[in-house]
């Protein structure tokens, strides 16, 4: 997922140009005791008047209670689908201001099993969204396509084989298991004839473990390293449109899921 920076930019800009535009000329009007008269405002004065409060409010909702993304991949099926539209709670990991993303209260801390979107720490222009796995100070191992959390076997059991549709029909074939977490239940997909990345990791004070639900095509921590809590962006909680034209456009079935 892309990083909406630029337009999280423009919002703010918009705001502020509407902002100035329109009480710059309620200013004018005091200072040169002329009356205010809505039929006689010029065009750009009534434009700014009716975008302002509605982009303002746009952008702090946006940038303070839930912010919306499109899934463009597969690495989090069978939980998230190509084309699911999600909204991601901005204040679960605390309250941050906008554009410089400088947390200003804490709210909370990221828990183990939550799907994460935060800034891939390799281009922080980008969005990921990721399954967080290990806590600071945890250590992981990936090996055979079992996970191992602080030594102790993370248990799954076999679902059957995974019918992918649209646009993650390639996934077809994969085996999907529910997984739980040490205590947080979710789906996951195995495709045991697909080359894994092994290894054991140790997560750094302050850092989180990130890896796909679809574990055999994830680009993910075991890959680039864990994810320092500076980049989190928010918990995704919600799917609000599913829209993927390579299957049956719009998915009703699956608007209105709460993530797990």
């Amino acid at each position: 997922m892309e990083l909406d920076l630029d337009f999280s930019f423009f919002l703010f800009a918009a705001s502020v140009v509407t902002g100035v535009i329109w009480y710059g000329y309620l200013f004018y009007l005091k200072r040169s005791n002329i009356e205010y008269q809505e039929e006689n405002e010029p065009l750009l004065i009534e434009y700014a008047r009716s975008f302002f409060p509605v982009v303002l409010i746009v952008f702090l909702l946006r940038s303070f209670v839930a912010e919306p993304f499109r899934i463009p991949s597969g690495s989090m099926m069978p939980t998230l689908l190509i084309g699911d539209f999600i909204l991601v709670n901005k204040f679960s990991y605390g309250v941050r201001l906008p554009i410089i993303n400088k947390k200003i209260i804490d709210m909370g801390s990221p828990e183990r099993g939550d799907a994460v979107v935060f800034r891939y720490p390799k281009n922080p222009s980008v969005d990921y969204i990721k399954r967080l796995i290990g806590l600071p100070g945890d250590r992981i191992s990936y090996f055979n396509k079992q996970l191992t959390v602080n030594g102790q076997a993370v248990k799954q059991v076999s679902l059957g084989r995974y019918e992918g549709v649209g646009q993650g029909k390639n996934m077809s074939g994969a085996e999907i298991l529910n997984e739980d977490l040490l205590g947080v239940e979710h789906d996951i997909l195995v495709h045991h004839n697909r080359p894994i990345r092994n290894g054991t990791f140790v997560v750094p004070q302050g850092h989180y473990f990130m890896m796909g639900d679809n574990r055999d095509n994830s680009n993910d921590s075991r890959y680039w390293g864990t994810v320092p809590e500076a980049n989190l962006v928010g918990k995704a909680f919600f799917i609000w449109m599913s829209w993927d034209w390579d299957h049956k456009g719009i998915g009703f079935d699956r608007i209105g899921t709460v993530i797990q």
